[in-house]
């Protein structure tokens, strides 16, 4: 039995992920015309830590910059409007653009502003400011927009119990688990992107850059830590709050352990997809929950609670099947 998505693009995602940065890059477009008599013959363009070295006409400029927030930041966010793509890609794709987007396009307003009434751009200084604004700002809508996107996969429900074989054991619902990098991987993360952002902080003698490393941090480390939460309606997996993978409990065909290497069979450690519907939170070698699906997507987990995982899953199940037959 088959229960088809019912929608090819997500409007949430058509929202956040194409109209906002068309309409950013908009904004700077028009401010660079409306501003265009009080704005120097040659706009700064590029700088050499916060002094400027490079100029250009004033449109010229914004129709780059504008360009630049369309295919880089608003290329990586349009993801987000596929909606039977990965749903935790899609959401990672948003937060990323969105975050260029911000960036960019908050750089370019403030700079603007900086320029006008101003004979010569010879003197103007890079607004470090604007750029930590800008990623937050993009960030914090990356974030906003990737909690309204929904799954609108094809959902395909299984008419059968799990193999006899396969584990089962007395499920204490809801059974939620925490899987993912260990404290110390988490804080060598944080200490690498705190290294990082120090020296672009010294090279550029502005203390601004190291705001852009915080939303840098958050996503990776998102990336690395999730939670598993089985009920009696399914299989959720989150990260950052929100879902990573969702599977109702009559889509699961049944569970097994088994044994993973992530940079062996995943190519790496972290989210992970290998090859189409093969998909696994692959963050610590050793026991795995492999949970398949009648859509044919698979799902491997990585915990030392994959006995209980898996076995309450078989459970569930079973128990929903039986139900239903009768």
């Amino acid at each position: 039995m088959k229960t088809r998505a019912s929608r090819t693009f997500d409007p949430a995602g058509v929202v956040f992920g194409v109209a906002v940065p068309l309409a950013v890059a908009a904004l700077c477009l028009v401010l660079a015309y409306l501003w265009q008599g009080r704005l120097p013959d040659q706009v700064a363009t590029h700088f050499s830590g916060t002094e400027p070295d490079d100029f250009s006409n004033p449109l010229s400029n914004a129709w780059t910059l504008a360009i630049a927030i369309v295919l880089v930041g608003g290329g990586c966010s349009a993801v987000a409007s596929l909606a039977r793509v990965l749903l935790i890609m899609r959401r990672t794709m948003l937060i990323i653009g969105l975050t260029v987007v911000g960036t960019i396009g908050v750089l370019q307003i403030a700079t603007l502003v900086r320029e006008l009434d101003m004979a010569t751009s010879q003197s103007v200084t890079i607004p470090g400011w604007a750029m930590a604004v800008g990623t937050v700002v993009g960030f914090a809508a990356g974030l906003f927009g990737a909690s309204k996107l929904r799954d609108h996969r094809e959902r395909v429900v299984a008419t059968s119990s799990p193999h006899a074989d396969l584990p089962r054991c007395n499920p204490e619902l809801p059974l939620v688990v925490r899987v993912g990098a260990s404290r110390a991987a988490g804080i060598t993360v944080v200490v690498i992107s705190l290294a990082g952002a120090a020296t672009t902080c010294y090279l550029t003698s502005s203390p601004w850059p190291i705001i852009l490393f915080v939303p840098l941090t958050i996503l990776i480390l998102s990336l690395l830590r999730f939670t598993v939460h089985i009920d009696s309606d399914g299989l959720y997996v989150s990260s950052l709050g929100m879902a990573a993978f969702d599977y109702d409990i009559d889509e699961i065909t049944g569970a097994s352990v088994r044994t993973v290497d992530p940079s062996k069979d995943f190519g790496g450690w972290g989210l992970r997809a290998k090859g189409r519907g093969n998909y696994a939170v692959a963050t610590e070698s050793g026991p795995a929950a492999f949970v398949t699906f009648a859509n044919g997507d698979r799902l491997t987990i990585g915990s030392d609670q994959a006995d209980a995982i898996a076995g309450t899953l078989n459970s569930l199940t079973a128990r929903t099947r039986s139900t239903t037959v009768d």
